[in-house]
């Protein structure tokens, strides 16, 4: 039996205490940013060790392929970036997920062109925005020198897999996270930062043998459960095209003018969709009162009225002047 000397002991007690201290530390660190997180409006954080995305590789590479991404070309670029968060933050060690409910608690004209609620109040960017910033600079100034980014739906990063590796919920048969808890009708944001957490583990998907979103796409964008051919969705025709809609498209939007929601709306676990508490999000009462006529007889006046901080300037007067000639019935 070999004999460990006595002076050898100190340093092994020493190297233990820092392991439990490193530890406790880790766990005092991750509590701390979840619950300013959660201080902040943000309704769940989850967080994932900064990896290689092995599983979305594949995935990612043959929906590419298929060019299902349409004129979308941007998703052509940084392929490596959005399977390595490490190479948009060097050093990177966990990316912290959020989600913002967005559910509304009042809806529009039901003969109204619809909107997608997403966009009813401001633009989620600026808003989701400034509460990362304050999320980062709460942690480089209560845990220490820390260094990181902020991602909003702007930047080569896969906001579902990472909230669904975070454990917020499990990327739906409609390729839209749904969280167990309250649905789908959340904005999803990351911070990359080089410190390390604890992780959260992944939840099961409990879409079961439910089909109905696939059933009811009004366009037959999800062409196969978990594939969603981008180019083929009313919002990708409505908001990211830039040309004019295929006339094979005429009297399949079901009224929509920017954006749809019918894969959600149809979606069992968006039962439990409770309105939002974020006031930026409040629909814009004018949005709410737009009586069908109004909207065919929108002016670039009142379209930069309405819509003056909403996600719909996105695609200018123009685009939605297009989009609601194209759903014109007369």
């Amino acid at each position: 039996m070999k004999v460990v000397p006595l002076f050898f002991a100190p340093s092994i007690n020493n190297k233990l205490t820092f392991i439990k201290n490193k530890k406790v530390n880790i766990a005092l660190n991750t509590q701390l940013i979840k619950t300013e997180a959660r201080r902040l409006g943000f309704d769940y954080c989850g967080i994932s060790s900064a990896d290689f995305l092995e599983e979305e590789a594949p995935r990612l590479e043959n929906w590419l392929k298929n060019k299902m991404q349409g004129t979308m070309s941007y998703m052509e670029n940084h392929f490596d970036k959005r399977l390595d968060p490490r190479l948009l933050v060097p050093g990177a060690k966990s990316v912290v997920s959020l989600l913002l409910n967005y559910f509304p608690a009042e809806k529009q004209n039901e003969d109204a062109p619809k909107i997608s609620k997403y966009a009813y109040g401001k633009d989620y960017h600026f808003v989701i925005k400034e509460k990362l910033n304050e999320l980062l600079i709460f942690i480089k100034e209560n845990i220490g020198d820390v260094d990181g980014r902020a991602f909003v739906d702007s930047a080569p990063v896969l906001d579902k897999a990472w909230a669904k590796k975070s454990g917020l919920g499990w990327i739906g048969k409609n390729g839209n996270l749904i969280n167990k808890q309250s649905g789908s009708f959340y904005f999803i944001a990351e911070l990359i930062i080089d410190l390390d957490l604890e992780t959260d583990g992944p939840i099961k998907d409990y879409c079961g043998t439910c089909t109905r979103c696939i059933d009811a796409c009004p366009t037959e964008a999800i062409v196969a459960p978990y594939v969603v051919d981008g180019s083929k969705c009313i919002s990708y025709f409505t908001i990211e095209l830039k040309e004019n809609i295929p006339a094979q498209m005429k009297g399949k939007f079901n009224n929509w003018a920017f954006g749809c929601d019918v894969c959600q709306d149809v979606c069992p676990w968006n039962s439990f969709s409770k309105p939002h508490q974020e006031s930026h999000f409040n629909a814009n009462g004018q949005l709410l009162q737009m009586t069908k006529q109004d909207f065919y007889e929108l002016t670039e006046e009142t379209f930069k009225r309405v819509f003056k901080d909403s996600a719909v300037k996105r695609t200018k007067f123009t685009g939605l002047k297009r989009n609601l000639d194209f759903i014109n019935p007369d």
